[in-house]
């Protein structure tokens, strides 16, 4: 049984490019459980807390439920559940989950093929973030789903079917004269920029092409705030702030809050700006909330 070609084909709705990450963002947090306790079940009570956090911090803007992808992951092949009734799951109500004692936990066959080759268990996480998430947030994943990947090996896998053009961070860097685009930074070690990254509007993983109207130059910090909803652009290339986000310091205020409705920085006349379908989909799939009105100048 190929297990990466299992979990590269896990069952998701899906319709537009709209991310359902709930499948595995389950299958994260199982593996990590597994890591630290390749015995142990997962009784839906006393995870629903920690999966319900990974769904609000890195799933889609929408109101969302962890009984979905507990009872739904065992069609896939890769779960399994079982109640105080006996092995199968009640079904994705979540009362009915509570009251029955549901457990799931790996599929015993997984069990067996990840003790039997551990690397297994590496490459399985990997494509589940290669496929579902930016790499901005990879790391901060693995961190919430108490998974230890070793940072050297994080290659993306064959099974990965696109190529990344490793071209995109130089042109959308060029294009946007080395500064970010919500704040100006341009930072520099000698000759070379530092703190500064090529931002994918539309993600990667969910077809956003390695082009210049699907990017942004952002620096580190509002590069991860862009890829986990505290930021966006809209239609006429003004910068949001969702009213999520709360910060009271200083940093915070003029970092993030004072951003609300000023204009991008760039591009440069004859680069293309972002694609208006890029920064759509960006709206409805990774922004959280509603904007804040913008701040007076």
């Amino acid at each position: 049984m190929d297990w990466l070609e299992r979990t590269a084909k896990l069952r998701q709705w899906t319709r537009g490019g709209t991310r359902a990450p709930h499948k595995p963002l389950l299958l994260l947090y199982a593996l990590g459980r597994f890591q630290r306790d390749a015995d142990s079940e997962l009784l839906y009570s006393a995870v629903e807390e920690d999966l319900q956090r990974l769904l609000t911090e890195y799933g889609p803007p929408n109101r969302t439920t962890p009984a979905y992808p507990f009872h739904h992951l065992v069609s896939d092949g890769v779960w399994e559940v079982r109640t105080d009734r006996g092995h199968g799951s009640p079904g994705s109500g979540v009362r009915d989950l509570r009251e029955t004692g549901a457990a799931g936990r790996l599929s015993p066959e997984l069990r067996t093929a990840l003790r039997r080759e551990p690397e297994l268990l590496r490459r399985m996480a990997q494509l589940l973030l290669d496929r579902h998430f930016p790499p901005s947030l990879h790391g901060e994943l693995c961190e919430a789903a108490d998974l230890e990947l070793e940072p050297a090996k994080t290659e993306q896998l064959s099974t990965v079917r696109r190529q990344r053009d490793r071209r995109m961070r130089e042109l959308v860097l060029i294009a946007y004269e080395y500064q970010c685009a919500f704040c100006g930074y341009d930072g520099r070690i000698g000759a070379m920029p530092v703190g500064l990254e090529a931002a994918h509007v539309r993600w990667w993983a969910f077809g956003g092409p390695d082009d210049v109207d699907n990017g942004l130059c952002l620096c580190t910090l509002h590069h991860k705030l862009f890829d986990k909803g505290v930021l966006g652009v809209d239609n006429g290339h003004r910068i949001l702030v969702s009213q999520r986000f709360v910060g009271h310091s200083p940093a915070a205020r003029e970092h993030v809050i004072a951003l609300a409705g000023r204009p991008l920085v760039g591009p440069q006349p004859g680069a293309r700006p972002v694609a208006a379908d890029h920064l759509a989909w960006h709206i409805g799939q990774v922004f959280h909330g509603t904007p804040r009105p913008a701040t007076a100048a």
